[in-house]
């Protein structure tokens, strides 16, 4: 089902904030009135409201608590009119029967503090100082999580909690009766005290390991894994594929990697992998891997944090990057503060010289980009009805420049003229970060995917029973192999003595049912159906292999495709001359570049269809060595001699260091007692 246009969407956002704003003004104005029957309903709109708020926008729960108006406020001011409004009522008696209800209301907000405060407690006492992965955590004494709407689900602990009080309030407003009014504040009461019992039970009981057991645990468990190379990784969570791609290459080096962390979110968006993952947020645990057995680690992005790791002396870094391409940010000034900057081919090696930011060269080492060995060759132009084309334009940048996305000037119009030609199916993949700095990306991008859902709505075509049977099988399959089994109320440190040491062979068995499952997808879609691909499954690779062009931007994309060797164009948005775009990148010296209206593609898939038509084959054969290197020997085994040679580097540079300090170093000197005074030859 396609899902509902921009504007529909955006409405149904605002309207639990407007819904709740409204109804506090009606609940207001119904207890100065009075109006009972405008009281009931506006109370009852603040409920709905507030339950509408939790369930679908927590996002907008966390800004009115940044505004002051969190939920225990919103709480206290829906029961305080729905008080005041049945003291104004008509009718009904005042102080000798209210007071005690307002007591009760009191007692229950009190109990609600004190759970609250016992909530902050138990998570404390369950914050690991690291987490890990694939380790058998078990000696920590990690014990099942609390329920989650006792410790972590505040606002909607609150709103379940208080739902029998407020209930009994509207009634007793309608039947003049009090004992309704007192029975729903008890059993709200009630439900906090046993709340609260069971996390003072929680505390009290058998607690996970200290700070310091964790760290003990985890530097003995370094003592015996005694890791050499790891990799090591900060960001955003959007920004984990830029890790995920170096785990296979990592994990297939003769090594004992680890990959190190510094946000506790990423441990469930590290991909699948049997490789240890150590979570270390902060600084002093980070600089404790000084002491370890490390000796190599590689960087696929630079962050913030980088610099923090950059400081351990005993070991060598090298910047490896999620991807090359003819943009600055591949040349950034950053990479001069690693060890050496391990890069794809001759072409980044002249864009460091060429960029002139403080990079030598001998500190550049061509490996190649081990992980394109799952990319199919070229097998000639497409034989069946549909030709695939795969457009996946980068993200914005943040620099502002308009010749890093095409999806806000040229997007549309090349989707559209690509969907024109009933003889393509279109695989859409955007970039994670699309619209992540420039709002109109993110609308330009929705805009093409309504475009895809409207001509897959006009093209339906049967879909191969068997294949989906097979699709479904083989999902289920891939799932019970990478799939955590978490309760739905555990935390990071359950998670963590879930996520312990893998099965044997847990690795091979994933990388074989992950190329089944690709398999089953593409077989199983219905024939010349469009594909908005923003999953994780399929990879971008299996994407590659499915395609029969590509159209990108500048971008990293190009330079992978290439591993294949099939055609591809790019969208020039910058405001160059055709001239200036091609001299200016020279990814562009084998692609068919299309202008922002997108007017070339007819003619660049009439030249992908014809067996002679395409021109391009031996610049994109040399483009391919010059981006990638050569073949031979192949990308994982030079990757492997630079991991084996700088680990040879770290050694040396700790053999020097050690005979540089020795000398240097006081001999220690033994106790003396006191009563024989100093002993100033000792």
């Amino acid at each position: 089902m396609p899902p509902l246009p921009r504007p529909l969407r955006s409405a149904a956002k605002a309207l639990p904030l407007v819904l709740l704003a409204v109804s506090f003004t009606v609940q207001a104005a119904a207890a100065v009135v009075p109006d009972l029957l405008l009281l009931a309903l506006a109370t009852a709109g603040v409920l709905g409201a507030e339950a509408a708020l939790h369930r679908w926008l927590p996002g907008q729960v966390a800004l009115l608590a940044k505004v002051r108006a969190d939920t225990m406020t919103r709480r206290l001011t829906c029961d305080f009119l729905l008080l005041f409004g049945m003291a104004r009522l008509p009718g009904h008696q005042r102080e000798a029967v209210y007071l005690p209800l307002v007591l009760g209301l009191l007692l229950c907000y009190g109990l609600h503090f004190a759970l609250h405060a016992a909530a902050i407690r138990v998570r404390q006492s369950r914050t690991l100082p690291l987490l890990t992965r694939n380790i058998d955590a078990s000696a920590l004494r990690i014990t099942p999580a609390p329920p989650a709407l006792l410790t972590r689900r505040h606002g909607p602990r609150l709103l379940l909690f208080g739902l029998p009080g407020t209930a009994g309030l509207l009634v007793t407003a309608a039947t003049d009766r009090p004992q309704y009014a007192a029975t729903g504040i008890a059993v709200t009461a009630g439900l906090a005290a046993v709340a609260l019992g069971e996390l003072m039970r929680s505390l009290v009981r058998r607690r996970p390991a200290g700070p310091d057991e964790v760290q003990e645990w985890f530097d003995a468990w370094l003592d015996d894994y005694r890791p050499t190379v790891g990799m090591y990784f900060s960001g955003g969570a959007s920004s984990a594929y830029q890790a995920n791609m170096w785990l296979e290459a990592l994990a297939s080096l003769g090594e004992r990697p680890v990959v190190v962390v510094r946000e506790r979110f990423m441990m469930q968006r590290i991909g699948v992998t049997d490789l240890p993952v150590v979570c270390l947020p902060k600084v002093a645990q980070l600089l404790r891997l000084e002491q370890s057995a490390l000796k190599v680690l590689i960087h696929p992005a630079n962050s913030g944090k980088t610099s923090q790791v950059l400081r351990i002396p005993t070991i060598k870094h090298a910047f490896v990057n999620h991807g090359e391409s003819d943009k600055l940010s591949s040349c950034n000034p950053y990479a001069k503060a690693y060890d050496e900057v391990w890069v794809a081919g001759p072409a980044a090696r002249e864009r460091y010289a060429l960029a002139d930011v403080g990079v030598r060269d001998a500190d550049v080492v061509e490996i190649g980009r081990p992980q394109l060995a799952p990319v199919a060759p070229y097998a000639g132009p497409p034989s069946g009805p549909y030709t695939t084309v795969l457009y996946a334009p980068t993200w914005e940048g943040w620099d502002g420049n308009p010749g890093n996305t095409s999806v806000v000037l040229a997007g549309e119009n090349i989707v559209r003229e690509l969907l024109a030609d009933p003889g393509v199916r279109l695989l859409y993949k955007p970039h994670p970060m699309t619209g992540s700095v420039d709002p109109r990306a993110g609308a330009a991008d929705a805009r093409i995917r309504d475009l895809i859902h409207a001509a897959n709505r006009a093209r339906t075509g049967p879909r191969p029973d068997p294949g989906a049977d097979e699709l479904a099988r083989r999902t289920a399959g891939l799932d019970a192999l990478t799939a955590s089994a978490f309760r739905p109320d555990a935390d990071n440190a359950e998670r963590m003595l879930a996520q312990g040491a893998p099965e044997a062979g847990r690795a091979a068995a994933v990388e074989a049912a992950t190329a089944a499952w690709e398999a089953a997808y593409w077989a199983s879609l219905p024939a010349g159906e469009h594909r908005i691909v923003t999953a994780a499954r399929p990879a971008l690779y299996s994407c590659f292999n499915a395609s029969d062009l590509l159209i990108s931007d500048v971008s990293s994309v190009i330079g992978d495709y290439l591993a294949g060797e099939k055609p591809y164009a790019m969208a020039n948005t910058s405001g160059l001359s055709d001239a200036v775009f091609r001299a200016t990148f020279p990814t562009v010296s084998a692609a068919t570049v299309l202008t922002p209206d997108a007017a070339g593609v007819p003619a660049l898939l009439a030249a992908v269809r014809d067996p002679g038509g395409d021109g391009l084959a031996e610049a994109r054969a040399a483009l391919k060595l010059r981006l990638l290197g050569p073949s031979d020997p192949p990308s994982p085994v030079r990757f492997a001699q630079a991991v084996r040679e700088l680990c040879e580097a770290a050694d040396t540079h700790r053999l020097r260091m050690t005979d540089r300090l020795l000398p240097g170093i006081p001999a220690q000197r033994s106790p003396v007692p006191e009563s024989r005074g100093l002993d100033l030859e000792a």
